[in-house]
């Protein structure tokens, strides 16, 4: 198959529902770590095509979701400054932080401008090199070699008013840690767009360590429907592993340029992430060779105000799969896409939107 549509075939579909159903005998549960499956999973309503004893449920696979409020109270912090210009993906502008959000800055008069890529903000550098230009680094390895790249091309082009402030963080330590805490998981649908940029290979101390197998999925209804069964498969005959049902994509080796230019650019540290807190080593800092280009190094320090989470939102929770967005208080009155309490609603790749959109 080569075309969408031939991905969206409904008899195809039926197949490997019927299949799905034939061959699945215990009760299991796969979780999706990526938004874009996320998204898709509640869009093409898969959930109903499948047998009572197959379940989904939603990971932390949106980087902007399992991002701290405190780094988007620092990035208001910077947009506050008269000598900063802010450059950010759209996702990001209307995350809430603690009193504000960078939209909310921006209409006060903060030069926050929505860049399409890193490439864009080096745009920005080079027709204001009297202001900093901070660009504001979010993503697992999938936007993680696009920083990394920008940073070089800063440094080759001698644009020393440009800078990331990362937030980069790297997948496999939080699935690792779903686990540990227990989480109720038989297996991951493994995220496309990340392994696209690693490869196979960084998940196979899930079935080794644990014995649960990882599918990495595409994200149209036949490539979900084709990893569910897989999964299934693995499960039936105790037979965990690392497979790939994204084939026309992602590569047992992953993109290796992309590999070398994060690894030259960045290093690992200990992050935070939405309900799962400090994981050691899931998140990449900018290495002290690059500090010039490290928001956090060549800016000074700037006050944010003190740490507030919203009353009654579990965004945490849902990011851990205990619960779904319906289970909330708040979802869709008071948190919705038009007045987002969380992260979770406000992401394109958030499982609260992806909820409220298709799934109500």
């Amino acid at each position: 198959m080569k075309y969408i549509d031939e991905y969206r075939d409904a008899d195809v579909v039926k197949q490997l529902r019927e299949e799905i159903a034939r061959i699945s005998t215990r009760p299991v549960q796969f979780m999706e770590v990526c938004g874009g499956h996320t998204m898709a999973i509640q869009k093409f309503g898969i959930p109903s095509l499948l047998p009572e004893n197959v379940q989904l449920i939603s990971g932390p696979g949106c980087p902007v979701c399992v991002t701290s409020r405190s780094y988007i109270d620092k990035a208001v912090a910077y947009s506050r400054r008269d000598d900063v210009i802010i450059t950010t993906y759209g996702d990001l502008i209307r995350v809430p932080g603690s009193t504000s959000t960078l939209e909310k800055e921006r209409a006060a008069g903060a030069n926050i401008q929505v860049v399409y890529s890193i490439m864009d903000a080096l745009m920005v550098a080079k027709k204001n090199r009297r202001k900093k230009v901070v660009f504001l680094g979010i993503g697992f390895e999938t936007t993680t070699p696009a920083s990394a790249a920008g940073i070089l091309k800063a440094k080759v082009a001698g644009l020393f008013n440009f800078s990331v402030f990362s937030a980069h963080k790297v997948m496999p330590p939080a699935m690792a840690a779903l686990i540990d805490e227990g989480a109720a998981i038989d297996g991951y649908i493994g995220p496309g767009h990340v392994s696209t940029i690693t490869g196979s290979s960084i998940y196979e101390d899930i079935p080794k360590k644990y014995g649960m197998g990882v599918v990495i999925s595409g994200f149209e209804p036949v490539d979900l429907m084709q990893s569910i069964l897989m999964l299934v498969n693995q499960v039936e005959k105790n037979d965990p592993k690392v497979e790939i049902q994204y084939t026309r994509v992602v590569k047992p080796e992953g993109n290796i340029k992309a590999q070398q230019m994060m690894d030259e650019v960045f290093e690992p540290r200990d992050d935070w992430w939405r309900g799962l807190g400090i994981l050691k080593d899931s998140g990449l800092k900018i290495k002290a060779e690059y500090a010039d280009h490290d928001a956090e190094q060549v800016l000074p320090e700037v006050q944010a105000e003190p740490l507030i989470e919203p009353k009654g939102c579990i965004c945490g929770e849902i990011l851990k799969g205990l619960k779904k967005p319906k289970d909330c208080k708040l979802f869709g009155t008071v948190c919705n896409p038009l007045n987002p309490v969380g992260s979770c609603m406000v992401s394109g790749e958030g499982a609260c939107q992806a909820y409220y959109l298709y799934n109500r």
